[in-house]
């Protein structure tokens, strides 16, 4: 092995390693118990679909004559579909806001380790193209076949690998995704692979210290390069044809630190969309998320339905 070479596999080593050890994310909540298609309000069972999986929490209040909104919550890289939902108090929220959540799981790399074909800079290491936009498409279809979901309040959030594929949802799907939210992804640096044609809700969240996925950009191993947090941001605000002025505030959602930490920043765009970012000052890739964060993040999505 010649010196760069070697140079570059210690390099996407090193950063393997710290992404997995950033990608906590609560993996040792208990997994639901696999239970048929249909599963009964106040239940959460695990579907199959082809040779894929998503596992579906219906809150007790559903009601078949009464649509409810749906939020697919999707994992990081290294990380199953349960963990992460947990992680990002989504199961909890389910219940009480009575939406129907989704979390599906990726597919299995060499390495062991569960992915999302998100964009060239993460994750499918391997160098396979997995079809992960066409399978979340028929996650989110197969609830709506087996269920009474409001087709304007369909969401999708995802945390590290996890955000970078909510992004490229919202992006390829502006008919199916009123919002998406990103806790620290990024789009594909190449603007011109996100043309939904349509105004699609979007929030940023991410720390300014994040020590995996660069507030202000980079790359993750032989992964091509990502755009920051700023530059995200700034291209949804493009597609979305938001005003220049912005709506500023602050909010205590790491508990680690002293806060208000996390200063907020929201633009109001077209079709009555909005485009946010909450940056967590001094905060990591995998905050300690305070007792408001869970509520507030749910509670902004159910808030930019479309009509």
């Amino acid at each position: 092995m010649t010196t760069v070479s070697a140079r570059r596999t210690s390099a996407w080593a090193a950063a393997m390693l710290l992404l997995l050890a950033a990608c906590t994310g609560g993996s040792d909540a208990a997994a639901p118990t696999p239970t048929p298609t249909r599963v009964a309000p106040g239940g959460s069972g695990t579907v199959e679909l082809d040779d894929r999986t998503f596992t579906l929490d219906v809150p007790s209040r559903y009601d078949a004559t009464d649509p409810a909104p749906l939020i697919v919550s999707l994992h990081g890289y290294s990380e199953v579909g349960v963990s992460t939902a947990t992680y990002l108090g989504l199961r909890e929220e389910s219940e009480e806001k009575g939406y129907l959540l989704a979390y599906p799981e990726g597919l299995v790399d060499r390495a062991g380790k569960q992915y999302w074909n998100a964009t060239a800079a993460c994750c499918s290491f391997d160098g396979v193209d997995p079809d992960d936009d066409g399978f979340l498409t028929s996650v989110i279809e197969t609830v709506q076949a087996q269920y009474a979901v409001d087709p304007g309040r369909v969401f999708v959030i995802g945390h590290s690998n996890g955000a970078f594929m909510a992004l490229r949802m919202a992006c390829n799907h502006p008919d199916l995704i009123a919002a998406a939210v990103s806790v620290a992804g990024a789009n594909d640096a190449d603007p011109s692979t996100c043309t939904p044609g349509q105004p699609v809700s979007v929030l940023q969240v991410q720390a300014d210290t994040d020590e995996v996925i660069s507030y202000e950009g980079g790359s993750v191993g032989p992964g091509a390069r990502y755009p920051g947090a700023e530059q995200t941001v700034a291209d949804w605000r493009a597609i979305d044809e938001c005003d220049a002025g912005a709506t500023p505030g602050t909010a205590d959602y790491d508990s680690t630190l002293a806060g208000p930490e996390t200063v907020t920043t929201s633009w109001s765009c077209s079709h009555g969309t909005e485009v946010a970012l909450w940056t967590i000052v001094g905060g990591k890739h995998g905050p300690t998320w305070s007792d408001a964060f869970a509520p507030d993040v749910t509670a902004w999505m159910l808030a930019h339905g479309k009509a």
